[in-house]
C-alpha cells in the first residue's frame, strides 16, 4: 500500500468518527443545554477528543492537500485549468476551506465554552459553534469518492 492509499484511508476512517462523535457531542450537549445540566468533566473531555480528532484529520489533510495527492498537486500544475474543472476545483480550493473553517469553528467554540461564565452557555456556545462547523463538515464531504 502506498503511503497516498494510507493516508487517504486513515483521512476516510477519520471522517465517519468525526461525524460519529460531532453527533454524539451535539446530541448530549443540546440535552444539556434544552435541560439546564451542570456542565461535567465528561463534557469537557468530550469536548478535548472532538477538537483533537478535528485537528488530526486536518493534519492527514493537510499532508494530503501539500505533499502526496495527485490530485492536488495536478491543481497545483495549473491553477487557472483547475478552477474550469469542477473536481479539482473542488479539492483544490473548496473542500479544503471549508474543511479548515469547520476546524476553526471548532477551536472557537471549544475556547469560548472555556470561558463561559454558566453552563447553560457552556453548552449553547458549544451548540453553535460545533453545530455550523458540523454542517459545514457535512457540506465539504466528497460524498460522491466516499470509501466505507
Amino acid at each position: 500500500m502506498t503511503m497516498y492509499t494510507g493516508l487517504l484511508h486513515l483521512h476516510n476512517s477519520l471522517r465517519w468518527l468525526i461525524l460519529l462523535l460531532a453527533l454524539i457531542t451535539l446530541l448530549k450537549y443540546f440535552m444539556g443545554w434544552f435541560s439546564q445540566k451542570s456542565w461535567r468533566k465528561s463534557d469537557n473531555i468530550l469536548s478535548i477528543v472532538f477538537t483533537s480528532v478535528m485537528d488530526l484529520q486536518l493534519l492527514t489533510g493537510l499532508v494530503l492537500y501539500f505533499f502526496i495527492s495527485p490530485i492536488t498537486q495536478a491543481a497545483f500544475q495549473d491553477f487557472g485549468a483547475a478552477m474550469k474543472n469542477a473536481d479539482l476545483r473542488f479539492y483544490a480550493v473548496e473542500h479544503f476551506l471549508m474543511m479548515l473553517i469547520a476546524v476553526v469553528l471548532v477551536h472557537i467554540g471549544r475556547s469560548k465554552s472555556k470561558k463561559a461564565g454558566s453552563d447553560r452557555k457552556k453548552f449553547g456556545l458549544s451548540l453553535v459553534f460545533f453545530g455550523i462547523a458540523y454542517l459545514i463538515i457535512l457540506a465539504a464531504i466528497p460524498w460522491s469518492r466516499v470509501i466505507m
